[in-house]
């Protein structure tokens, strides 16, 4: 028998506040993330989970607390996002470019992410976490409200068997992706967005979306 893992990215946040930076491990989610949280909430409404995880980043938890307000979220720092460097230290003719094509086609285990952590060692942390969670026998249904590039390696791994990045795996803010696990893996949905299931808004990535947001500061 195949278990089921609902995986979800957190709802919309905003990096940028009256022009300045904000620490993206302290980011609320906005009122339009919240709505689309309460989105996915009823989609999933009437489902028995056992278990919820997030990486313990607020936005995350926040997101676990909409959707699955019975629960107590259970932290799992490993399934943090990738961990951006210094923007200052991309040269200015680059940061377009380090911005848009982050999670373009196959991406090296040792490219980085906005100039910080390498996408082998995102594996590293990410694919230990999930191996553990398998091994547990205390759950049939998971909720697991993550991040974009930490979603984009488990669906990697689970559609190709091993490390390869798959970066055109787009995650929308408060997406919802459904994978079965038991000998091999089944992946039965990707990137449902309940609050727009056609994908009216726009054609741009979220990474498009946050250069334009830079650039605006």
């Amino acid at each position: 028998m195949r278990r089921r893992l609902y995986l979800m990215r957190h709802g919309a946040v905003s990096y940028f506040d009256r022009g300045r930076p904000v620490r993206p491990d302290e980011v609320p989610l906005t009122v339009a993330g919240r709505d689309q949280a309460y989105a996915a909430a009823a989609m999933l409404r009437g489902i028995d989970f056992d278990r919820v995880i997030t990486s313990g980043l607020p936005r995350t938890e926040e997101t676990a607390r909409i959707v699955a307000p019975d629960l107590e979220p259970e932290a799992w720092p490993h399934l943090r996002e990738l961990e951006t460097g210094r923007l200052e230290d991309i040269p200015e003719d680059e940061l377009e470019r380090a911005f848009t094509h982050a999670f373009r086609d196959v991406i090296p285990e040792d490219a980085r992410f906005l100039a910080g952590e390498t996408i082998g060692s995102l594996f590293d942390r990410v694919l230990p976490a999930v191996d553990r969670l398998l091994a547990a026998d205390d759950w049939d249904i998971v909720l697991a409200v993550l991040h974009g590039g930490v979603n984009r390696a488990i669906l990697s791994r689970a559609l190709t068997g091993g490390r390869t990045f798959l970066g055109n795996l787009e995650q929308s803010p408060a997406c919802v992706n459904v994978l079965d696990v038991g000998d091999d893996w089944i992946v039965r949905a990707v990137n449902v967005t309940p609050y727009d299931l056609a994908h009216l808004a726009g054609r741009s990535t979220t990474m498009e979306e946050l250069w334009q947001q830079f650039r605006s500061t």
